[in-house]
């Protein structure tokens, strides 16, 4: 009574003088399966469960499609982990490890579902927020984002506590060009890193 994938292969054939319809069926479970978990490790981070950078871009030329087709706006805020280093030295890389998959998941709650959040690098995380009407309402985000990662983090009885630094640009008001946009969201972050941690900053602004 369960239904599973099969591979069907038909012809007719001659068979004591008569034609008929010979078909082979092969149950396909295991190669889908392969194929499912194939792709899984192309696109996403096998950690957080998150896209990854591969992903990312795929996701990132989407929206430029739409906001050029709707005559909208997206924002990417690049973001960093403050502290994360010390943890992974006080408590170990798997400490460090279960924090990332709390992080990906305290992420993922700021961001709708239009949105991407993805994992690219050790403790970097970019976000595209889609169909955005004015910069306010990216800030908006970055604050709530900031303020989940600033609370503490409890793992096997550890309480570890981190920051975030945030760099923002927006399409197209910044750029077109979805490479170079990036880049900008990535400077701005280290610019909001360099004199004060768990803040963030718009690629055409000041820190704030």
């Amino acid at each position: 009574g369960t239904p599973i994938p099969v591979e069907i292969h038909s012809k007719v054939i001659e068979f004591e003088g008569r034609k008929v319809f010979f078909s082979v069926i092969r149950d396909i479970t295991g190669r889908n399966t392969a194929e499912q978990r194939i792709a899984q490790l192309a696109h996403f981070d096998m950690l957080t469960g998150l896209p990854n950078r591969t992903l990312f871009f795929d996701r990132l030329d989407q929206a430029v499609a739409r906001a050029r087709r709707y005559k909208q706006k997206f924002a990417i805020l690049y973001l960093d982990l403050d502290g994360f280093k010390q943890i992974n030295d006080e408590f170990g890389h798997h400490t460090g490890d279960e924090l990332l998959k709390i992080v990906a998941e305290r992420l993922t709650e700021n961001a709708r579902d239009m949105d991407t959040v993805a994992r690219v690098g050790g403790d970097e995380f970019i976000f595209i927020l889609n169909n955005i009407e004015h910069r306010d309402n990216v800030a908006r985000v970055a604050k709530m984002v900031s303020e989940s990662l600033s609370q503490p983090f409890v793992i096997q009885d550890k309480t570890c506590r981190i920051g975030c630094s945030i760099g923002i640009s927006i399409f197209p008001d910044d750029i077109e060009s979805p490479e170079i946009l990036v880049k900008m969201a990535d400077d701005a972050m280290y610019k909001a890193k360099k004199d004060m941690r768990n803040k963030f900053q718009f690629s055409s602004e000041e820190q704030v």
